[in-house]
């Protein structure tokens, strides 16, 4: 294994709204740039309605980043989630980020509020993720 990070990006995954890497590397530990809700076939699509639609689609965007890597939801480590509106869309958002995971399986989490996501987003969510 390099003792550098490597830098990883993907055909298959959404388009980059800023300058970074779909995924950095080292040591067997993956962290996963927070993924908008953008679609990954049309970055100029209207992003989903809502807070469920929106959680769906960031979650896809990160299965598409850790399938490119050989990885699966089950190497998951960590997850932090931002949210724009925070005690609205709280519930709705546990709930489908929740349905991603075995029950025994839930990654460490930080969920937080914040101002703004680039694209006018609902939620961004980020992960770390280990080789097995």
């Amino acid at each position: 294994m390099s003792e550098l990070p490597l830098f990883h990006n993907f055909d298959k995954a959404p388009t980059h709204v800023a300058p970074f890497s779909h995924a950095a590397e080292a040591h067997g530990w993956i962290q996963l740039t927070g993924q908008m809700p953008t679609d990954p076939n049309d970055d100029s699509a209207p992003l989903p309605a809502g807070i469920v639609a929106q959680t769906r689609r960031v979650m896809d965007n990160l299965i598409i980043v850790l399938n490119e890597m050989g990885l699966d939801l089950k190497n998951v480590f960590s997850c932090r989630a931002y949210l724009t509106h925070f005690e609205r869309d709280y519930e709705e958002m546990n709930q489908t980020y929740r349905s991603y995971f075995p029950p025994d399986r839930l990654p460490a989490r930080t969920c937080i509020g914040v101002t703004g996501l680039a694209r006018g987003a609902l939620v961004e969510i980020d992960m770390v993720a280990l080789r097995d």
